[in-house]
């Protein structure tokens, strides 16, 4: 099997299954097969908000039924769960709608968020829009990535004896550098 091959029988369920914990290398990958050809660019939004959505309420019910004893266990997610509660107090839909975005509270937020008074049915709604928006927002990323490097590559194809050359003589004055200052220490003992 090719990689289009790969990518036409497994890629949307790749995308779906790394969204599920993780996401944005998955997403910006996903997008630049999508520029490549290789996947269509709402069927890959989709998934990726599907499996990120079903992350989401995965770690919102372990909040709702096992907070407090997760917290117990992993004593490591207090600050942020503790931190998550506090913007929630003041900015709830927005906390929702954007933890996916915030460094580190990616699992601990919707865990928080779960451990909350949050009613579920806002949750998921909520959720469904962040989720939405992220994976719009990291597929299109890796498209205009993927466009990006595209011409990078083509500029680099053109100037690549010159770039060899230029690379060549970096190393060759990086060791003479190197030989010279090993040669003045072997002097100097």
């Amino acid at each position: 099997m090719n990689v289009e091959q790969l990518l036409s029988h497994y890629g949307y369920m790749a995308i779906f299954i790394g969204s599920i914990l993780e996401g944005e290398t998955i997403l910006t990958l996903a997008g630049f097969f999508v520029h490549k050809g290789y996947l269509l660019f709402l069927p890959s939004i989709l998934c990726a908000a599907g499996g990120g959505m079903l992350g989401d309420q995965l770690c919102f019910f372990l909040g709702r039924y096992y907070g407090t004893r997760l917290i117990q266990h992993f004593p490591k997610l207090d600050p942020m769960v503790r931190k998550t509660d506090r913007l929630l107090c003041k900015h709830s839909s927005l906390i929702i709608v954007g933890v996916r975005f915030m460094y580190g509270l990616r699992i601990a937020g919707p865990i928080a968020i779960g451990m909350s008074k949050v009613p579920f049915r806002r949750f998921i709604l909520l959720n469904l829009l962040g989720a939405l928006i992220w994976a719009t927002i990291i597929v299109s990323f890796g498209y205009v990535f993927g466009q990006s490097a595209q011409w990078l590559f083509t500029q680099f194809e053109q100037y690549t004896e010159i770039a060899l050359v230029v690379a060549l003589l970096i190393a060759a004055v990086v060791l003479a550098v190197y030989l010279y200052i090993k040669h003045r220490h072997s002097k100097q003992d």
